[in-house]
């Protein structure tokens, strides 16, 4: 350990790797390079930078003989643009693989933003609504759906159903999809926009057949014009190299995000970090 400010273990360099950050203690984050092959138990850490910024984390991955970072054929990586350009400097010859989970992510929170959206819309119209009922002296009284919901209830309740399958919801979900898709059917097309991605990660075995999906998929998205999915459409068109490199051998992110959640377990077992040196040598007794 140097100064609490970076952590490197050559022999415990791999193949499959994975890059990710994370949050030790007050905002203080870590890019954190794992090996995939210890499957997160000891020998998973090759090394622990602070801070996220490009030229320190390529500066101490550099102190690994070349030789070695050479062999390394695969890293996942988030869509960061720093953590593709640390992969491409210090591991030329390693396939980088954005994360599956990462692009669904981003697709699931457009769909979150157009809800938001209309809520605010909802919330904003009651709260005329209501001066208008007070202006005229009469009791406010909202609409209420056959669910017992409001509207303001209605989009506020759905949340947790845009991130599930039809087939996942209860029958309170059930009916609250139907009121809420039969309001807003721009909803429900991104909604089932967001399905089918994860339709094509899930079912697609080859890259062809995937980038041919994927063209399609993009090229609905491209029509809908939905504004919370243009950074989307952004997004996949400037990453869409890397996010086909995961029909290769389907590799994720999820060893290091796994990896993340034992260090905050951690974290959380002995109730924060007061001293990051004795955390960092306690994680590194574990895991390294």
């Amino acid at each position: 350990m140097h100064a609490q400010q970076w952590l490197l273990f050559q022999k415990n360099l791999g193949v499959f790797l994975s890059i990710d950050e994370t949050c030790l203690s007050n905002g203080e984050l870590y890019t954190i390079i794992t090996n995939k092959a210890a499957k997160g138990r000891k020998g998973a850490i090759i090394g622990m930078v602070k801070g996220t910024k490009a030229d320190d984390i390529i500066a101490v991955l550099q102190r690994l003989p070349r030789r070695i970072r050479w062999k390394v054929k695969e890293v996942t990586l988030d869509m960061a643009a720093n953590m593709e350009y640390i992969v491409k400097i210090c591991f030329p010859l390693a396939k980088r693989v954005t994360d599956r989970f990462h692009v669904q992510q981003l697709v699931y929170e457009a769909v979150q933003e157009m809800r938001i959206k209309y809520r605010w819309q909802a919330i904003d119209s009651e709260a005329i609504e209501i001066i208008v009922a007070k202006n005229h002296r009469i009791s406010y009284k909202p609409t209420v759906f056959s669910n017992g919901d409001t509207l303001k209830q209605l989009l506020a309740r759905s949340r947790y159903l845009l991130f599930k399958k039809p087939t996942a919801w209860t029958a309170s979900q059930k009916a609250r999809a139907e009121l809420l898709f039969e309001l807003y059917p721009k909803l429900k097309e991104a909604y089932y926009l967001s399905l089918q991605l994860g339709a094509i990660y899930h079912q697609t075995k080859t890259k062809g057949i995937a980038f041919t999906k994927l063209a399609q998929w993009y090229d609905r998205i491209d029509k809908a014009k939905f504004p919370s999915f243009g950074t989307v459409a952004r997004t996949i068109e400037a990453h869409y190299e890397t996010i086909l490199n995961y029909f290769d051998n389907r590799s994720t992110n999820a060893s290091a995000e796994s990896f993340n959640a034992k260090i905050k377990a951690f974290r959380t077992a002995f109730r924060g970090v007061r001293d990051i040196n004795f955390f960092l040598f306690r994680v590194t007794k574990i895991y390294a």
